[in-house]
This record gives C-alpha cells, sequence and structure tokens, in this order.
C-alpha cells in the first residue's frame, strides 16, 4: 500500500492511496470535508462521500501527468516505469502544478 497527500494551496484536502495496481481509495480530510466553504478537490469527486474508491488512478489524478514525449523523458530520467502513475504522479505533482493541486508522498510508513 502506498499512500499521498493532497493539498490545494497549501492546505490538506485528503489522502489517495493505492492499495495495489488495481485497487485506489481517495479520502477527505475530515476537517476539510466538515468545512462547507472549502470545494471539492474535483467535480468527479464532490464532498458528498467522504471516501472514494476506484480500480484505476482517478481520472483527476491522472490528468497531472505529462503525456508523449515529456513523460518518457521524465520516467528515464526519474527511472519509473511509463505504467506506474501512481509513482510518477507522487515524483512530478509536488509543486509546480497547473492549478492549487499537489500530492505529496505520506509521512505514513505502510506495509
Amino acid at each position: 500500500m502506498r499512500q499521498a497527500d493532497v493539498f490545494r494551496n497549501g492546505q490538506l484536502v485528503g489522502s489517495l492511496i493505492q492499495h495495489n495496481p488495481k485497487s485506489y481509495e481517495f479520502i477527505y480530510d475530515e476537517a476539510w470535508f466538515r468545512n462547507k466553504d472549502l470545494p471539492a478537490v474535483s467535480l468527479t469527486m464532490p464532498k458528498t462521500q467522504k471516501v472514494y474508491k476506484a480500480d484505476c488512478l482517478f481520472p483527476f489524478f491522472f490528468n497531472m501527468l505529462s503525456e508523449g514525449v515529456n513523460r518518457e523523458a521524465q520516467c528515464r530520467q526519474l527511472q519509473i516505469d511509463e505504467n506506474d502513475h501512481f509513482s510518477l504522479l507522487i515524483a512530478t505533482a509536488t509543486s509546480d502544478t497547473i492549478g492549487a493541486i499537489t500530492v505529496k508522498p505520506s509521512n505514513i510508513e505502510q506495509e
């Protein structure tokens, strides 16, 4: 299991978890979820439920990844398999992203 923290303008929004290559979860942080003034992380994951599950990386996060030649260059330089979307996300979306969302590796140790 791998986990990353999702931030919006530096504030913790929630956690993105990969249980295995075909099992993902996004869980809103409790404080973010309860505050009605704070927006959802995306239109596809509204704050109507706290936990979202998917069998692939959520499209919102997948669309934060580079494509084509840029993706190939990033994967080669970072030594990440091109099909390991989660690793590529946490390696490239920690800062300087398009938009307000960043994704950083969680400090929580998982087995």
